[in-house]
């Protein structure tokens, strides 16, 4: 009898002090986590605290099509998140006095009234309503690797290559930006042509000599990556990677095809954006095939765990 009436005991006390202390612990988590707030660089110059649940519409908005599926814009936000957290958690950006500016060297960002412009006044309560889910449905979710943030780089369409490893077009290298299938259902989806006259070319590379006629040597891929695309290549006698070259000559990839005569340079670009990480289309391709959320960021990034931001 004495030992029932201990068990009583315990459990009032349970339910009087240690249930509440549980419910009052996990509600301050979730005020931490609902009060992070982001430094944001406006296109005004100046610099605006933001909720980061809040801004992370604005990115989701910018960077991926609306109109894409649910699972792949939630994809979109936690990559956005994992991405603007790690930003946030790296002390040298407080000399700037912000986070992250409002484009792609950081993360786009639109405003609400961007976004009404943009889709117009239809769209956008479906649109928003669309994105609006994908954020509140990861609140809080970020990718991490040995318990760091992920470098969550992302790109628009890997095209007809597989995606790239990070070291072959930066400098460092990530266990988990390796080289993985695009799963775009469309390979040619993002096919670009762009030409130059030898003017031309010597004035986007800001080359100081007097043009010349071309020649089939002054065009020249050196080395590819293991995903097959360029990784150095030698234009006008003077060697430049990849990345450089994009920047340079404004390419949409660094998957390149080219024809030279004497009078003009004609490159052809396949996909869009870097290679690095995940595809936003190949993540939609995935989520029309029923990939959830998960599978698809582990497809893009092997070897990464989905947390809360709170355990970080």
């Amino acid at each position: 009898m004495k030992k029932d009436w201990l068990w009583l005991i315990v459990l009032s006390l349970c339910i009087v002090f240690v249930i509440p202390w549980s419910v009052m612990r996990w509600q301050k988590e979730k005020v931490n986590t609902d009060e992070l707030q982001i430094r944001v660089l406006m296109p005004n110059g100046n610099v605006e605290k933001l909720p980061l649940e809040d801004y992370l519409m604005g990115v989701v908005a910018a960077e991926m099509p609306a109109a894409f599926e649910v699972e792949a814009l939630k994809a979109q936000a936690i990559a956005s998140r994992t991405y603007a957290a790690k930003r946030m958690a790296q002390k040298n950006h407080s000399e700037v006095g912000y986070d992250v500016d409002t484009t792609v060297q950081t993360q786009a960002w639109l405003s609400d009234a961007q976004m009404r412009k943009n889709w117009g006044w239809v769209n956008y309560w479906r649109y928003h309503s669309k994105i609006q889910k994908a954020v509140q449905e990861t609140r809080g979710m970020v990718i991490v690797f040995n318990g760091d943030y992920i470098e969550a780089f992302y790109h628009s369409s890997s095209g007809r290559k597989p995606t790239e490893r990070s070291e072959e077009v930066w400098s460092s290298s990530r266990p988990y930006l390796q080289n993985v299938s695009s799963e775009e259902e469309n390979v040619q989806r993002y096919v670009k042509k762009i030409s130059y006259t030898p003017q031309e070319l010597y004035k986007k590379l800001g080359l100081k000599e007097s043009p010349r006629a071309l020649t089939a040597k002054d065009f020249q891929v050196l080395a590819r990556t293991s995903a097959g695309r360029a990784k150095s290549v030698q234009v006008l006698g003077k060697v430049y990677t990849a990345p450089q070259l994009r920047t340079l000559l404004g390419l949409t990839s660094t998957d390149i095809e080219w024809d030279i005569t004497p009078e003009r340079l004609t490159l052809t670009m396949y996909g869009n954006g870097h290679g690095v990480g995940m595809s936003q289309w190949g993540a939609n391709d995935l989520a029309k095939k029923n990939s959830k959320v998960e599978e698809i960021l582990a497809h893009f990034y092997p070897g990464t765990k989905l947390i809360a931001i709170e355990n970080m």
